[in-house]
């Protein structure tokens, strides 16, 4: 037996430490020895909130699920892995089995269990049992923090892929916090040319051009959508009216950006819903999306991004050491949600150094 310490969130904005048992790895499963972990918004909420819609935290629960890590052992009919092997961690597996898993839609299997996610516990802690089929290496010159952001970024990707980009397209980014700076980057990976990146912080923005935006805009001063009108009217020469992008992604999760995701694409483009708004229910104005044939696509995680996230990374076509602002040492974990909560408009990607 293994001891593994351990970061347990007790309730809201309260932690403390155990030493857990960690048993060895049953079979097709792997024992990682954590070594990064990045602190996500669904994280942070859970610590400030106890819950995040229908999820809600009812007993104690181990956070974090953007890992990365080293094998430590294998169970029996590992083939594919081997002890000392640097791996990223896909946070959810589903059954298998169903439907929706047997025509690849395994993100939205019923059964799916999720790291961190109550009440499946998440990596904060030295050592985490996981499925050899959700495991995956990673090679050298990919860091342990681009791996453990290979989460976000397959996010990234599922949403560009559920946009349909294609090369040469216009696209809105909404929120240039860190799913849309992983989303730009996966748009300009899929040949998006016009990548506009909107957010209230300049600081962010900064970065969004930094990673791939070639336009970006600061909706605190300025109206987005006829800005996004006024860049794709230069391109296109189209009037006003018909003026917009190919593809709107909706990233930062609020009633003001979800509104202007849907008034962003030109007449038969996409919006792509990557963000969750604190509310259920949302005023929209759909009968100027239908009219314009807009196309509304939610997401919902993703589904076998993990091999072209890595090979983005590992190719130099994605930098995702670029969004890390922020580390903290495991001993100051729940410093780092405090931290996390408190200075978004100064933090992008804090990340906690495990082992």
């Amino acid at each position: 037996m293994v001891n593994s310490r351990t970061a347990v969130l007790d309730s809201i904005r309260q932690m403390h430490w155990e030493d857990r048992a960690v048993p060895e790895p049953g079979a097709l499963e792997v024992r990682v020895r954590v070594k990064t972990v990045g602190v996500c918004g669904s994280d942070v909420h859970y610590y400030t909130h106890g819950r995040i819609g229908g999820f809600v935290v009812e007993a104690p629960l181990v956070l974090g699920h953007e890992v990365s890590g080293v094998i430590d052992a294998v169970g029996e009919g590992v083939t594919g892995l081997k002890v000392g092997q640097r791996v990223a961690l896909e946070p959810g597996y589903p059954c298998r089995r169903c439907s929706y898993c047997k025509t690849g839609h395994y993100n939205l299997c019923p059964s799916m269990t999720f790291m961190a996610t109550p009440p499946v516990d998440g990596a904060l802690s030295e050592y985490v049992i996981w499925p050899e089929d959700f495991t995956f290496a990673v090679p050298d010159n990919v860091s342990d923090d681009a791996a453990a952001l290979l989460e976000p970024l397959a996010v990234g990707v599922w949403a560009v892929r559920r946009g349909g980009v294609k090369p040469g397209d216009t696209v809105a980014v909404i929120g240039a916090g860190p799913i849309g700076c992983t989303s730009i980057q996966a748009a300009k990976a899929a040949g998006a040319t016009t990548i506009i990146a909107v957010d209230l912080e300049d600081f962010r923005l900064d970065l969004a051009r930094r990673v791939g935006a070639t336009h970006t805009i600061n909706s605190r001063t300025l109206n987005a959508v006829d800005e996004i009108r006024r860049v794709t009217n230069a391109l296109n020469g189209l009037p006003m009216s018909h003026a917009g992008v190919d593809v709107a992604f909706e990233t930062a999760g609020s009633v003001p950006t979800c509104r202007m995701s849907l008034e962003a694409p030109r007449p038969g483009g996409v919006t792509v819903l990557v963000g969750l708004p604190p509310v259920p229910e949302v005023s929209l104005d759909i009968v100027s999306a239908a009219s314009r044939e807009t196309d509304i696509r939610g997401i919902f995680r993703y589904a076998n991004c993990y091999p072209t996230a890595i090979a983005l990374v590992a190719s130099g076509a994605i930098d995702l050491d670029a969004l890390v602002t922020h580390r903290y040492a495991f001993a100051d974990t729940q410093a780092a949600f405090e931290f996390a909560d408190a200075e978004k408009k100064t933090s992008m990607k804090v990340m906690i150094d495990v082992g």
